[in-house]
């Protein structure tokens, strides 16, 4: 759900917090006498306001099995811990979650979310690679609701003055990063570095375009230090050495990665989709001047790392069919038209990508699908909020003190190793 966050607005409807169900004590089993009634839909704050006018719909037709709907900050981290919270005490008080599609194999591996039955939703219509984000051990648990990829956003302008294309490999990223940035004044290359989700995704990515992992077996096995996994970690921390990724994107999350590319001072940019439509506004620098293509790897397109959201429905609910009813409703094609149309959200559904009047409104559609085609989900592990802090800390202390590939292999595969064991 970054995507979602990345505005950087926060929304705290605390009337909400506390609407729904009386808590289920431990051990209570769950569900009502026909797991039907009124529902709880919980969710990362909702930008543009599109979901209250979706929820109206179903509470049109369902008015004795209405959702309410509780906006909680946008801050992952912040939206994490309040779900946590209410799962650990085993609380009946949300019934469907919309939670970031890294959390999925975490939340299933603790009981907080009950499998679903694959059957009841359009799954072969979706793009291929998002459903596997909501699976843990063979078993779905959740259902994709919004996906995502990232873009290498680029200064068509500049590269057209210099008779370069867009680059497809790390080669040529870094060739016109180091020649072509300077003569414009311009930094060559950023995404977000910052410690937080945004750098695990990036270390991810540069990882898996490499043809490498840093874990795998469903989290079980370490497999960071590797020839492959070594090539995609020296991408980044070799950018930084020789400074063509500046150091000042140590501190970039993706707003502030954003308006430094908005404000012409950046010639190439890792970033999600939602920043299109927000550089290409009227009071952006570069409107009209950029594009946006796949993110590069070694020999070609790379791979960016699955973004988006899956819905799920809480082990605890007492109203499970009407919670899995409601994601049945939020995953149909005219819902999913909607969270592109008017939430500006790139849709789990694979034909919308192709559709005219869609991709005259929104020009990167066909190049996301491409993105999205080629993606992998985050790290999947039942430990994945220790897993990811773990690689966020490492690799910005590596990239911050220039450490060696060598020591930054070693320390990351000590670190996760240690969380690995404690599974």
């Amino acid at each position: 759900m970054r995507w979602k966050r990345a505005a950087g607005r926060a929304l705290l409807v605390c009337s909400l917090l506390f609407a729904g169900h009386a808590g289920a004590q431990a051990g209570e089993p769950a569900g009502g006498a026909d797991g039907r009634g009124p529902i709880t839909l919980v969710t990362g704050g909702d930008l543009t306001g599109y979901l209250r006018g979706v929820l109206d719909g179903w509470n049109d037709r369902h008015p004795r099995e209405k959702v309410t709907l509780v906006e909680l900050p946008d801050a992952a981290d912040e939206v994490r811990a309040q779900m946590v919270t209410e799962l650990r005490s085993h609380s009946d008080r949300f019934d469907v979650l919309n939670i970031d599609v890294a959390w999925t194999s975490e939340f299933a591996a603790a009981g907080w979310i009950k499998p679903v039955n694959s059957g009841q939703f359009p799954l072969k219509h979706f793009l291929p690679p998002v459903v596997d984000t909501a699976t843990f051990r063979g078993r779905l648990y959740a259902v994709p609701y919004v996906t995502n990829a990232g873009l290498l956003y680029y200064r068509k302008d500049v590269l057209a003055r210099e008779g370069a294309r867009p680059p497809r490999t790390w080669a040529e990223l870094e060739h016109l990063a180091k020649t072509v940035a300077p003569k414009y004044g311009m930094d060559g290359y950023a995404g977000q570095f910052l410690p937080y989700e945004g750098l695990t995704a990036n270390v991810g990515e540069a990882v898996q375009s490499a043809g490498g992992t840093v874990l795998a077996g469903e989290g079980t096995r370490v497999t960071v230090d590797s020839p492959a996994a070594r090539r995609g970690l020296s991408f980044l921390l070799d950018g930084v050495r020789e400074g063509w990724i500046p150091r000042r994107a140590l501190t970039y999350k993706e707003e502030e990665s954003r308006k430094a590319f908005q404000d012409g001072r950046l010639l190439f940019l890792r970033n999600w989709p939602y920043a299109y439509a927000l550089a290409n506004a009227p009071s952006s620098k570069v409107a009209g001047k950029f594009g946006a293509v796949p993110l590069p790897g070694p020999d070609g397109p790379g791979s960016s790392a699955l973004g988006g959201s899956n819905l799920a429905v809480n082990a605890q609910s007492r109203h499970q069919k009407t919670a899995t009813e409601l994601i049945s409703y939020l995953t149909t094609e005219s819902v999913q038209r909607r969270v592109l149309a008017e939430g500006a959200l790139p849709p789990v559904w694979a034909d919308l990508y192709s559709d005219p009047a869609l991709v005259r409104r929104f020009p990167y559609l066909p190049t996301l699908k491409r993105g999205i085609l080629a993606a992998k989900p985050r790290l999947k592990s039942p430990h994945y909020d220790q897993v990811s802090l773990a690689v966020q800390a490492v690799m910005h202390e590596a990239l911050v003190h220039r450490r060696s590939t060598d020591a930054t292999v070693a320390r990351l595969t000590r670190e996760l190793r240690a969380i690995v064991g404690r599974g």
